[in-house]
């Protein structure tokens, strides 16, 4: 018999990863909701046409094709899993543009799909949580975006800096080196800069054609230091002559500008070699790292001016970021700080015979309209099978019924982690728990 398994890059969540999960889930809602975004859903699968050449060489060559089958698959569109969410959402709103009111503020938390090598915070099937707002080019929408990763990652307790760069100003890079033409091969080959080193990086852009020159002038843009009025004044000075160029220095120092007048305490810094591979990005990008884990990046976005019109809704501007609800779940596990005993059972009925447990059938339905969360061993085991039980799901409390708490109306209630009991009704026990 084969061993069952799953595919690699994909994962099982049992009952406490569940419940961690949740609890990112429902954080990074909250605050989504709170900036006054609405949610949506898009199908698991989109046309191929949809999704191809929307993410670049490299991206695309990950996209997880799905066979078609049936009697007439042979004439059936292509179709693959999405890639992300927010090209489904480009196609959403083309769609759907006349039930919409622009500016759209939306969000989206499903997962996505690569067909990626699995290794650590990197997975084949994975949750994305999206924000976004399309419709507007006002640069509020990058601050909102700011603010948004400030506070959930503030609330769930994990230090992050925002890594911040435009794509303007790689172009005007481009430009200024004298390989315009190459922004896309220049971008692809400086995004893994962090991961495959200066020198790899060198090689990779002269493999795509630019020339020795070209790459010798980059190289000090590359290793620019100083604080980010200091590089940005040193870019500004260098992309004099490049109007592209210029409009990204002037954003950018807009978007840094509107952080300090509304108190941003968030770190932020400007980062030139920051690209971002996927090609549908036209102004601000970003990327966040948490500063405790080596992880690579678990939030990341931009602006894109046009993404709409490869579905022929042309100039409607958007931005938004992605979080990456598995990696920010590693780096909570990593660093142990998630919320004790979330979602979990508040307490246990334990019963010695078949009318004590109707008797805590009546009380544990009371207490579930109360709003507490309670469970119910359903039959009259021995009380050391019903007590390992608790233990073994972390329950906290265990309110044991036998005959003498069906005479006083009560419940014996035991604290699994002091092992003390004590005699309460269930308007105390309401209030205890």
């Amino acid at each position: 018999m084969t061993k069952p398994n799953i595919p690699k890059g994909t994962r099982d969540f049992g009952a406490i990863e569940m419940a961690r999960r949740n609890y990112i889930f429902s954080t990074v809602r909250s605050v989504f909701e709170r900036f006054g975004f609405r949610q949506i859903e898009t199908p698991a699968m989109e046309l191929m046409t949809t999704l191809m050449g929307k993410y670049g060489e490299e991206g695309d060559k990950l996209l997880f094709r799905i066979q078609n089958s049936g009697e007439k698959a042979a004439l059936a569109p292509e179709k693959g899993l999405r890639y992300d969410l927010t090209v489904p959402f480009a196609r959403y709103v083309v769609q759907h543009q006349a039930e919409l009111t622009l500016p759209f503020r939306r969000y989206q938390i499903q997962p996505v799909w690569r067909a990626d090598r699995p290794q650590k915070g990197r997975y084949r099937e994975f949750y994305q949580c999206d924000v976004d707002v399309i419709g507007t080019d006002s640069l509020v929408s990058e601050l909102e975006l700011i603010q948004i990763v400030e506070e959930v990652y503030h609330t769930l307790g994990i230090r992050v800096c925002l890594h911040l760069n435009n794509r303007k100003i790689l172009a005007g890079i481009a430009e200024i080196i004298g390989e315009p033409d190459k922004i896309i091969d220049i971008t692809t080959a400086i995004d893994k800069l962090d991961k495959i080193g200066q020198d790899k990086v060198n090689e990779e852009l002269l493999e795509r054609g630019l020339s020795q020159e070209a790459v010798q002038k980059l190289q000090p843009i590359l290793s620019l230091s100083g604080s980010n009025s200091e590089k940005l004044d040193t870019m500004a000075s260098l992309l004099a002559d490049s109007e592209t160029g210029s409009k990204g220095i002037e954003e950018t120092k807009r978007i840094l500008g509107l952080c300090k007048a509304t108190g941003v305490n968030l770190p932020i810094e400007l980062d030139l070699t920051l690209a971002r591979g996927l090609n549908y990005y036209t102004g601000a990008i970003f990327e966040v790292k948490a500063l405790d884990v080596q992880i690579g990046s678990i939030t990341g976005g931009g602006r894109y001016d046009n993404l709409t019109g490869i579905f022929g809704l042309p100039d409607i501007s958007g931005v938004g970021i992605s979080f990456g609800a598995d990696r920010i779940y590693d780096v909570l596990t990593e660093l142990n700080l998630y919320p004790e005993a979330m979602g979990s059972t508040e307490v246990m009925f334990a019963a010695f015979g078949q009318q004590e447990l109707e008797y805590a059938l009546r009380w544990a339905t009371a207490l579930r309209k109360a709003g507490k969360r309670v469970e119910v061993y359903p039959e009259a085991a021995k009380m050391k099978k019903q007590l390992a039980y608790a233990n073994a799901q972390q329950v906290p409390f265990v309110a044991v019924v036998g005959g003498n708490e069906m005479e006083t109306n009560t419940v014996m209630l035991k604290n699994m982690l002091s092992g003390e009991q004590q005699q309460v009704t269930l308007e105390q026990l309401t209030s205890m728990i």
